[in-house]
């Protein structure tokens, strides 16, 4: 299982990105994902949760985004997406989706996959 983030880029403070992270398979099916998250990584730092999606749909986010970010899910594409708005300077990292745990079904066979992470897309604001 892959996924893939796309939607980064570079726009002024204040201004709003949607970022996407879809999962795929080469071949077989995924039949379910358990939690998908975004974190970010800014030079220096540590990687950061900045937002969390449960299966059941419920959504976690830390108070240094909460009420810009949202994140959601399309589960008949395999894909959450983050919507940023009021986008400030700090927001500027390398943002990476992730998943705890995917269950595929490959020439029949069916298995886990664990701690997943898509390939980072740059998220730069300017002040």
């Amino acid at each position: 299982v892959q996924l893939q983030a796309s939607g980064g880029g570079l726009v002024q403070a204040g201004g709003s990105l949607r970022l996407s992270c879809a999962a795929s398979l080469a071949s077989g099916n995924i039949l379910s994902i358990g939690t998908m998250a975004w974190y970010r990584q800014s030079p220096g730092k540590e990687r950061e949760l900045v937002a969390q999606i449960i299966s059941g749909g419920t959504t976690n986010y830390p108070d240094s985004v909460k009420g810009r970010f949202t994140m959601s899910k399309d589960n008949s594409e395999n894909t959450v997406y983050l919507q940023m708005n009021n986008l400030k300077p700090e927001d500027t990292a390398v943002y990476y989706c992730n998943a705890d745990r995917v269950f595929r079904v490959v020439g029949g066979v069916g298995a886990y996959e664990s701690m997943l992470w898509g390939q980072g897309t740059q998220v730069t604001v300017s002040s």
